[in-house]
């Protein structure tokens, strides 16, 4: 287990000791190429299939995802344009597979897409496939040195366009802008928000089972642009993104002593929350940012707390003889989701947020932990501790699902849409896996070394 109840941190620390942005996309409604006729306004769709996603799991949409043209190919400081127009492509067909909620065609075996193609589709050439919708677009370079991708949603069969969206870059933010024209497709066609554009803070580990050097790391979604933020000086655990993404927050250890520390993402400075000597650990921010619940160790008892992120007098939230921690705010910031062996196991709790009407939800036997309210706020997800699976549960305790099978899974964090789970698999050489809430499908997410504790990023902003 990875170190979320108090008593696995205290034997940690006794063991441990301490070891040695970019430019965003910008939106352009609608993409401007400068060659062929200019597109037609957006059609209204209302005919359009809509994917159910409430319920289990749904026939995956056919959708056509052709290898995107450019209008002349311009070599760039992230490679030839019309390289890139492919690698946008299969990014886009990678991301909508991944969802579980599409069947990608192409983009290999599709028929090329001339520039004027774009705005002007071969409907019948991608009706013989099978596709429902039709995914175009392009790659161009700016005299400027930025890029844009355009990205186009057509129904097939209506011969209609649903929607457009450009994104205008610099030469080092392709992926995102892919990422992004995944996104507009996804909620055009599914009516969830995406969450193909985000990114995933996570601990790095290497070395042997008694001296792991554990780092904080950051990437994107999908594992590409994996950067270290800490260099193992220190030994890192549950690392939390604020909703605002300006700052990280996670546990370390000073002096032997588990200690919450906040991450400047913009300076790469660290700081702790709370100072003195106290046992802290088990972070997590509230909706707006403005605050980080943690527990806290005082005089033998251990209770949530709540902080400003800046700092200042922690005004603690629960005061029960047992182990309170790992506490989770609602999407509305009025209740607490949180953890406490008060009945003599580890069970999962909700009280609102200034800590009255403390109520047990847990029932279904066994031990239950690290709980994380859904971005929806339908559901609470949790590891079990029998087995250690990912489940989610209804806020009230009811309708309890188990997502995982095969054990060594824990600590659940939300996409930013509610739609899928990231969590580490394996107790000693830990892996990163995402499961999709509906469906019970379940991926693995790459890194270099092993990983644990990931948290899943809201949406990256414009």
């Amino acid at each position: 287990m990875r170190g979320f109840d108090l008593r696995k941190y205290l034997v940690f620390a006794a063991l441990c000791t301490l070891v040695a942005g970019p430019a965003l996309a910008q939106s352009a409604q609608p993409p401007a190429p400068t060659q062929p006729p200019a597109p037609g306004q957006p059609q209204s769709g209302d005919d359009q299939l809509v994917v159910d996603v409430s319920g289990g799991r749904r026939a995956a949409l056919p959708i056509a995802v052709p290898y995107m043209p450019t209008p002349a190919a311009t070599d760039t400081a992230a490679g030839n344009t019309g390289a890139l127009g492919r690698q946008v492509a299969e990014i886009v067909a990678t991301d909508l597979r991944n969802s579980e909620l599409f069947t990608p065609i192409g983009p290999s075996g599709l028929p090329n897409v001339s520039f004027p193609q774009v705005t002007a589709p071969d409907f019948g050439a991608f009706a013989s496939t099978g596709a429902q919708n039709l995914v175009q677009g392009f790659v161009q370079a700016n005299g400027n040195g930025t890029l844009t991708v355009g990205c186009y949603v057509y129904d097939v069969a209506a011969h209609a366009e649903l929607t457009r969206q450009g994104y205008v870059v610099q030469p080092r933010d392709w992926r995102r802008a892919a990422h992004r024209c995944a996104d507009t497709i996804f909620s055009r066609l599914t009516g969830e928000g995406g969450y193909f554009d985000t990114r995933v803070v996570y601990v790095s580990e290497t070395g042997p089972a008694r001296h792991r050097i554990k780092r904080l790391a950051i990437m994107d979604y999908d594992g590409a642009n994996h950067r270290f933020l800490t260099n193992g000086q220190w030994t890192v655990l549950t690392p939390r993104f604020a909703p605002n993404q300006q700052t990280i927050t996670f546990m370390t250890f000073e002096n032997e002593r588990p200690r919450v520390m906040v991450y400047e993402l913009d300076s790469g400075r660290a700081r702790p929350l709370v100072p003195g000597n106290y046992m802290t650990f088990a972070p997590r921010y509230s909706p707006d940012s403005r605050y980080i619940i943690f527990s806290m160790a005082v005089n033998g008892n251990t209770d949530v707390y709540r902080i400003p992120v800046g700092g200042g007098t922690p005004q603690r939230l629960t005061n029960s003889p047992g182990i309170d921690t790992g506490g989770s705010y609602s999407p509305d910031g009025s209740r607490i989701a949180f953890e406490s062996d008060r009945s003599g196991t580890q069970q999962i709790y909700v009280m609102d947020a200034d800590g009255s009407n403390q109520r047990r939800i847990s029932f279904g036997g066994g031990g239950y932990a690290t709980p994380v309210w859904s971005p929806r706020g339908d559901l609470i997800a949790f590891t079990k501790t029998g087995g250690f699976q990912i489940g989610v549960m209804t806020p009230s305790g009811g309708s309890e699902r188990i997502l995982t099978s095969g054990g060594g899974a824990e600590g659940p964090s939300w996409a930013p849409n509610g739609r899928a789970i990231i969590f580490t698999r394996g107790l000693s050489q830990g892996q990163l896996w995402y499961v999709d809430v509906a469906s019970g499908a379940t991926r693995r997410v790459p890194t270099p070394l092993d990983g644990s504790d990931p948290a899943w990023s809201p949406l990256r902003p414009d």
